[in-house]
């Protein structure tokens, strides 16, 4: 029996190499594979708020249409990607027939919208504008 365990021994000296090479790269690999998953997360969130940016202004340049009809036009948008933490703005707040052009500011905040904790961009805020000018009766 004790000449076996010592066959087996010299057979195989990297016995434990693999498994603390594997508690080293692991985490690293970890590491690589969320911050990716993040990185995209905010990628889309981004490129939403400046849709949602869009879609709102040319619903507000409309004649007959409200900032709050621009409002909920870009909520609706933002929320097909869960956005949290939303700010619109309406520029004017009272959209008149005189009113030359409008202007949609849309603010969310990273920090409420990342799948794991906020690290990378813990404070920053995702920003989009749409200024068209109105349409005409």
């Amino acid at each position: 029996m004790i000449a076996r365990t010592m066959r087996n021994r010299k057979r195989n000296p990297r016995r434990g190499a693999v498994a603390v090479e594997m508690a080293i790269t692991l985490p690293i690999l970890f590491l690589f594979v969320f911050t990716s998953i993040e990185f995209a997360r905010m990628n889309v969130i981004r490129h939403t708020v400046d849709n949602a940016a869009y879609e709102a202004a040319r619903r507000a340049i409309v004649p007959g249409a409200t900032a709050a009809d621009a409002d909920s036009v870009a909520r609706s948008i933002l929320s097909t990607v869960g956005t949290k933490g939303i700010t619109v703005t309406v520029t004017p707040a009272v959209i008149r027939l005189d009113s030359p052009e409008v202007r949609v500011d849309i603010s969310v905040a990273c920090d409420q919208n990342g799948f794991i904790t906020p690290v990378f961009f813990k404070g920053k805020q995702l920003t989009g504008r749409s200024t068209l000018r109105r349409e005409a009766l």
